[in-house]
């Protein structure tokens, strides 16, 4: 990309012992973490499964109710698999062998139709200009309203259909090598990331959209030719339905708060929750963190929120408490798209940075891609 820029970004001191313990990965914390989610995903697809099979028998007046009961949980877990899994093992952060990095990251990236290499390298540009205008490709700000309207509820607790297709028409076109309209990135943002002039990346990307394609199809055909079509329900597009609870828990990342300014602390949002969302979220409700931070793994975010909590702005706690805060404010700025709400930063004067290497942040080029 030919628009580089760098940004001096404030990050809160940290000593370097404690820095150097909370950047180190754990292979037995990411496997509990990846197990958890995928067996639950398992557990509630054989239970949306069976509760199926004994409605179309006629013979468990209760196998309705189960069905759609296992369906919304299904869907609801599953729904954090792109944006969430996906993106912190984007980062290689979770596990300590690499590999292991690698391989749930296309276990996830398969499972919900998500885009490992375009979104990595657009993710590593959001980390260095985070909601700057013209140069952040996945949040710009202000984001409106829409997150609450009675339409967008309903798609979020069952499923919208344009957005699978939209899904569908873009992993058709990167088959055959082109960069199609998207409904995640703005714009024409994945075609700047992934340029023509690259032809090994966009062979990259070509290829692992025929995998999606052809894999999901092929399974798809042999769930219709063997009778268990309701897979395709539960395994073909389990993760993309009832995504209520990731926007509940997503929404706040950026909303409402300052662009262009050099202080993760005034663009990103931290709240804290019970352990359920946050098992579901990957602990990014501690965003300020996360993007000064990037290369600490998702489950020592709550360690280096306690290492740098006196020099962060107060953290609501719950997603009542958060949404109760956000919404006055995404109101305002449908009146005034210039308002931003500005969090109270700490009382005393804020010293610079400590000085961290380019490894710390997780950003280097060599492991962009």
């Amino acid at each position: 990309m030919n628009d580089q820029i760098r940004i001096n970004w404030y990050r809160s001191k940290v000593d370097r012992q404690v820095m150097s313990a909370l950047m180190q990965s754990s292979d037995l914390r990411a496997f509990g973490q990846v197990l958890a989610q995928l067996g639950l995903y398992a557990v509630t697809g054989t239970l949306a499964y069976l509760a199926y099979r004994n409605l179309h028998a006629a013979n468990w007046p209760g196998a309705l109710p189960l069905l759609l009961l296992a369906l919304f949980a299904h869907g609801t877990n599953g729904s954090f698999f792109g944006g969430i899994a996906c993106h912190e093992l984007s980062h290689k952060t979770p596990f300590g062998h690499q590999v292991w990095n690698t391989f749930f990251l296309k276990v996830y990236a398969f499972l919900s139709w998500f885009d490992p290499l375009g979104y990595r390298l657009s993710h590593v540009r959001h980390h260095q200009v985070t909601v700057h205008a013209d140069h952040d490709g996945e949040v710009v700000l202000p984001v409106g309203l829409d997150w609450y309207g009675v339409r967008f509820i309903l798609k979020s607790l069952t499923f919208d259909p344009l957005a699978l297709l939209r899904l569908l028409r873009f992993w058709v076109y990167a088959a055959f090598g082109r960069i199609g309209p998207d409904n995640f990135f703005k714009g024409t943002w994945l075609a700047r990331v992934l340029p023509e002039s690259n032809a090994e990346l966009r062979r990259e990307h070509r290829n692992w959209a025929r995998v999606i394609l052809l894999g999901h199809l092929a399974l798809a055909a042999v769930f219709i030719a063997t009778g268990h079509w309701i897979l395709i329900v539960i395994f073909t597009f389990g993760c993309q339905y009832c995504s209520w609870l990731t926007v509940l828990c997503g929404g706040p990342q950026h909303a409402g708060l300052s662009p262009n300014v050099a202080d993760f602390r005034l663009c990103c949002r931290t709240y804290t929750c019970s352990w359920l969302p946050a098992f579901f979220y990957w602990n990014m409700q501690y965003h300020v963190e996360h993007h000064m931070f990037p290369a600490v793994p998702f489950y020592h975010l709550p360690r280096l929120r306690q290492a740098i909590a006196h020099d962060l702005p107060p953290a609501p706690h719950g997603l009542w408490a958060t949404w109760r805060e956000l919404i006055p404010v995404l109101r305002r700025q449908r009146r005034d798209p210039n308002y931003v709400s500005v969090p109270p930063l700490p009382a005393r004067p804020a010293g610079p940075a400590d000085q961290v290497d380019v490894q710390t942040l997780g950003l280097e080029a060599s492991r962009a891609v």
